[in-house]
């Protein structure tokens, strides 16, 4: 029995199926992807820029996952839960602190704004580099299943948290943003919420690109997730390196909390679906590569959304989790590299 499953699998993982298998599945999306735009090209366009937006969202969170995982090989499962809580208190500040209404003008919400990220970034950078020094940097040189299992306990302990001080409500901030287009071209509307999701989001995509590929301690963080024992024999503070990854994960969470707050609504729980779908972004794109990570939390935003918006013979919003999780599947039996990622002798 086990010879004939290994046989079987054997096959599965054969590079010439895997290709006939892959290309037929893309070969009927884009059908259904054309046969859509088709029928109706300006809503098509309408629901992808939807889809542009979580895509962005999913891919902020996706990359505080691949930066710790890059350097640690550690799935943080914390911090979709810090991404929660970053947006709970986001919501706390902007409404119940700062008073801002639907009646706000956009200068005020935009100040607001500004005001809240410079409170929530700095402030979850700080609780995520806490969580690395007291949960993982002791059990560094454990069995690997051992910071595993403390990070699940650590994703629990967050979301408690969240519920204690928040209850099972809902918050949202999408009140604060104006609803309707800010500029339409043809029939394609430019909505204010994906503007302002795209203002927030770009710019700290930017500088986190800038800040790993030019910066002392990005390199540093490179040079660890190649090599933690020649990067400590060359003089590199591999623990000041670690913290320093996490402090950006937490800031990069602050970040995706407020967009999601202003975008859509969250509670205690929130991070626990989003985490996960930012997981299956990061495994998808190459867990490790930041490029991948955005790769694919865009390909599963536009997924998500074309499932959910377009109308002819989409499965709908029911199947989105199934859709989602099934890409994930698929994606750890056939190419566990993920589509930018490479393939290791340990996960080949």
């Amino acid at each position: 029995m086990g010879e004939t499953f290994t046989s079987t699998l054997r096959v599965l993982r054969n590079p010439k199926l895997v290709n006939i298998i892959g290309l037929t599945l893309v070969g009927l999306v884009g059908v259904w992807l054309v046969v859509n735009f088709v029928k109706g090209p300006e809503e098509f366009v309408n629901v992808g820029l939807d889809g542009l937006t979580r895509g962005s969202i999913y891919g902020v969170v996706a990359l505080g996952y691949t930066l710790v995982y890059g350097i640690l090989q550690l799935i943080n499962f914390a911090h979709g839960d810090v991404f929660s809580l970053s947006g709970l208190v986001a919501s706390t500040i902007l409404i119940s602190v700062l008073g801002l209404t639907a009646d706000s003008s956009n200068l005020v919400v935009i100040g607001g704004i500004i005001v809240t990220l410079a409170i929530t970034i700095p402030l979850f950078a700080v609780v995520n580099a806490t969580i690395e020094r007291v949960a993982y940097r002791p059990l560094r040189n454990a069995p690997r299943l051992t910071p595993l299992i403390t990070a699940v306990g650590m994703s629990f302990i967050v979301s408690n948290v969240s519920l204690a001080l928040y209850g099972v409500d809902y918050e949202s901030g999408s009140q604060l943003i104006p609803q309707g287009s800010a500029f339409t071209i043809g029939e394609i509307d430019f909505t204010w919420k994906l503007i302002f999701a795209l203002a927030l989001i770009i710019p700290a995509l930017i500088v986190l690109s800038w800040f790993v590929t030019y910066t002392q301690q990005g390199k540093a963080m490179r040079a660890v997730s190649q090599d933690t024992e020649a990067s400590a024999m060359v003089g590199i503070n591999v623990n000041r390196t670690i913290s320093v990854t996490f402090f950006i994960a937490g800031a990069l969470a602050a970040v995706a909390g407020l967009v999601f707050l202003l975008e859509y609504n969250i509670r205690y729980d929130t991070g626990f679906e989003l985490g996960l779908i930012a997981f299956t972004a990061a495994v998808l794109g190459g867990i490790g590569n930041l490029a991948g990570a955005v790769l694919g939390a865009l390909v599963i935003g536009f997924v998500q959304s074309f499932n959910e918006g377009l109308t002819w013979h989409a499965p709908g919003g029911d199947w989105t989790r199934s859709i989602v999780f099934g890409i994930l599947i698929a994606v750890l039996v056939f190419r566990p590299e993920g589509i930018l990622g490479e393939r290791t002798p340990e996960g080949a």
